[in-house]
């Protein structure tokens, strides 16, 4: 089951910036790599740590805690489908935003 959170344009990050948004009592880090949405958990899969304040290079976001970096578009650990945190779609619909939430997503 999914659903649809509507975004207000407040809440969109500004080109190559990152927000944390919650949404549906989640904790939810949104990226915008050159004009691309990525929507994420913000906690990373290993210990929890925050990955909204991560290194950020290209689409590709470093954990803070232990180094750990994923990439934004599939949520897997860079070079290894050994660890996931849970992505999300962004869809665009007549200039709205939208985050997906896949609740089957959320508890991998």
């Amino acid at each position: 089951m999914s659903q649809r959170i509507a975004l207000a344009p407040e809440q969109l990050p500004q080109r190559n910036g990152r927000v944390l948004l919650t949404c549906a009592g989640r904790s939810v880090a949104l990226f915008n790599v050159a004009d691309t949405l990525y929507a994420i958990d913000d906690s990373c899969p290993h210990q929890g740590a925050s990955l909204c304040g991560g290194r950020l290079e290209g689409r590709v976001i470093q954990c803070c805690a232990h180094g750990l970096r994923f990439d934004l578009a599939s949520g897997y650990l860079v070079n290894s489908n050994a660890l996931k945190v849970a992505s999300y779609p962004v869809e665009q619909q007549h200039g709205q935003v939208y985050i997906v939430l896949d609740s089957e997503e959320a508890g991998q």
